[in-house]
């Protein structure tokens, strides 16, 4: 099964810190395990609403509407929600005061024996987690998927349901506060400016998405981008074996594109073929990140037909250049997931028509001018909003007509003015939600009813 009592909980006092969906699962595990759970949230008991009655009804005790250090320094261990910041001042004088300090992944990982896949990067990771997901499940393996993609790692330890393996997305966040972590199959996508707002410079940030290798050995697996630089730089660091996607053709294990047929090499064997004809989902990247789910997925042992069938019937996620609808000719499209720069670039690739842009949100501290080549070729009018708007105005003005909105159904409004029959309207934000909306996916469904009232 998958309990390995790495930990004993019994009586311990233990810090739940952000009370979101992983923080209710995480205080669910500790209290059936007899811990004495504290639970930390900078949020009020009204703005947490039910999840506060939830953790009440648990038996934790809870501190609410900020972060008390006395608090914190009475645990003997600390356990962080992936959106908790690990370098906050009361976690790092928790730390220096001697209180261990773990995420809910760690915590998660430690009761875990199945195989694990975990997908992270920057741009691809939930849609590539669902991808191999799919895949092994077609191949007659079950499956538990979870992670980052919002269904917390600890629920496969709280539902007690033991499954094949196990397929997972991992943000840098949660890997920042990893110890034991490790997956048989480790997959890197691809590594762009993110985040910069809670790392001290892009070679942090790498190097926080390449703990997913870290305690890999040679017989397990790390599939990389060959084009892109996370994988020089990580490389010569990695201790499994590695498997390239965009590989140099036949020299190396991965996997390689020829229009839509994909070559592949596993270690020890020869060169095999994927029929990628029938893929549904848009655009260069997520021919990419099939490749990736593929080479993850057969090294986990799914079948050829496994793949196919999937790449066949898998049209994508919401949220993530999602197709809304059709209205006077104008195509409409939900890229709310969208939230950094290189995700707005790798929409706009997408698309042959021209396009009218939707941008803005809480600002990540990407460079919105590495944007400036495709706005000017491809973006016929850019409509920006909320707290990011000058930057974005500041770097992209010059390159085509643009306007402020000050909401997301005004955007609609005036993007819907601004198109003509044939073009498209996107949603990309290249920003975080957190301005205006609870996440991305409100932001998304609210991008999707404006455009619905359009009707």
């Amino acid at each position: 099964m998958h309990e390995n009592n790495r930990m004993n909980f019994e009586n311990r006092k233990i810090m739940v810190v952000g009370l979101a969906d992983t923080g209710l699962a995480v205080t669910r595990f500790l209290k059936n395990r007899g811990a004495s759970v504290t639970v930390s949230d900078l949020r009020t008991k009204e703005q947490l609403g039910a999840k506060a009655e939830t953790a009440l009804s648990l038996g934790a005790a809870l501190k609410l509407g900020g972060h008390n250090l006395e608090d914190f320094l009475s645990q003997s261990l600390i356990v962080l929600s992936p959106g908790v910041p690990h370098t906050s001042e009361v976690v790092r004088a928790s730390r220096r005061a001697g209180i261990p300090v773990i995420g809910e992944l760690e915590l998660a990982a430690q009761h875990i024996s199945e195989p694990i896949v975990a997908v992270t990067g920057t741009n691809g990771k939930t849609t590539t987690t669902e991808l191999v997901a799919r895949m092994l499940e077609q191949s007659g393996f079950g499956v538990f998927v979870g992670g980052n993609i919002g269904n917390p790692l600890i629920n496969y330890v709280n539902e007690r349901e033991a499954k094949d393996l196990l397929v997972v997305e991992v943000s840098s966040f949660q890997l920042d506060t990893m110890r034991t972590f490790k997956p048989k199959v480790g997959v890197l996508l691809n590594v762009t400016e993110d985040h910069l707002d809670r790392y001290v410079d892009f070679a942090q940030y790498v190097a926080s998405k390449g703990r997913i290798f870290e305690n890999q050995t040679y017989r397990d697996y790390a599939v990389l981008n060959k084009n892109d630089v996370s994988a020089e730089i990580l490389g010569s660091k990695i201790h499994s074996q590695i498997l390239y996607f965009n590989a140099e053709e036949s020299r190396e294990n991965g996997a390689w594109l020829e229009g839509r047929r994909l070559h592949y090499r596993l270690p020890g064997q020869g060169v095999d073929t994927l029929d990628f004809s029938s893929i549904k989902l848009p655009g260069k990247h997520n021919l990419e990140n099939a490749a990736a789910a593929s080479l993850a997925g057969l090294l986990m042992g799914a079948s050829p037909s496994g793949i196919t069938d999937t790449l066949q019937t898998f049209t994508g996620l919401h949220h993530r250049l999602e197709y809304v609808a059709t209205i006077d000719g104008i195509d409409y499209y939900d890229d709310s997931k969208g939230t950094n720069v290189d995700a707005v670039a790798r929409a706009l690739e997408s698309f042959d028509a021209p396009v009218v842009l939707i941008m803005g949100g809480r600002d990540k501290g990407g460079d919105y001018a590495v944007l400036a080549d495709l706005i000017r070729t491809r973006v016929k009018s850019l409509i920006v909003l909320g707290e990011a708007q000058h930057a974005i105005l500041d770097a992209l003005s010059p390159f085509t007509q643009t306007q402020k909105a000050d909401s997301l159904p005004h955007a609609v409004q005036a993007a819907r003015a601004a198109a003509g029959f044939g073009d498209v309207v996107l949603l990309s934000p290249g920003c975080s939600s957190f301005d205006m909306f609870t996440d991305y996916a409100h932001r998304g469904e609210v991008f999707c009813e404006a455009v619905r009232e359009l009707q």
